[in-house]
């Protein structure tokens, strides 16, 4: 019991922060603050993926991208290299604030730790949890982001992307991928990036 409260607190906490984010989505008619919806759809599709995911994972699902608004893009320089420094400082902001907010919440530093390796995503492939929720993000980036997305850029720019997002998925995610609901021309530029890693 005191286990489940204490998720239940931190939970809580996580989900109070990302109602905070002036940035919104609207998905089927109803506005949103951004981060908070994501995180959601996040937690529900790492049950999806795996209904018996583990208490670091399910931490690490509602806190991933938390306060993700407070470091925005354009605070750093145009081009790859800051765009990719703007990343990583972005994870290590929302493995701190997760930290925070579990210490706060009860947890332990050990506990604390496994859920900021899941946020990190260190040993993707090799480690179970952390390709679960590579697998998830993706997922909620293809639900949820994509049909808008690849309307505003060139096909060519999908299909890289889309080929090094699936690159980091496993066939389970590709599975999963392959289900949903798309446009013929969103679907095409899916299959056109899975059939580049088909020959790699």
């Amino acid at each position: 019991m005191e286990e489940i409260n204490r998720q239940a607190v931190a939970f809580e906490k996580f989900d109070a922060y990302n109602q905070k984010d002036p940035n919104s989505i609207v998905w089927e008619g109803t506005t949103h603050p951004r981060e908070y919806f994501l995180a959601l759809k996040l937690h529900e599709w790492i049950l999806r993926i795996n209904p018996e995911a583990s208490e670091a994972l399910l931490l690490a699902s509602r806190s991933q991208h938390i306060g993700r608004w407070e470091i925005p893009r354009d605070s750093y320089a145009p081009g790859r290299e800051p765009y990719l420094k703007w990343r990583r400082d972005l994870a290590h902001y929302h493995a701190q604030k997760t930290a925070e907010i579990l210490m706060d919440s009860g947890y332990s530093e050990e506990e604390i730790a496994r859920v900021q390796e899941i946020i990190l995503k260190k040993r993707l492939k090799l480690d179970s949890d952390v390709q679960t929720m590579e697998n998830a993000l993706c997922l909620v980036f293809l639900a949820f982001q994509y049909e808008e997305f690849h309307q505003l850029h060139s096909a060519e720019k999908v299909v890289n992307i889309l080929r090094k997002s699936l690159l980091k998925m496993d066939g389970t995610g590709h599975q999963f991928a392959l289900g949903l609901n798309y446009t013929p021309e969103g679907l095409t530029h899916i299959k056109e990036a899975l059939s580049l890693l088909n020959k790699a």
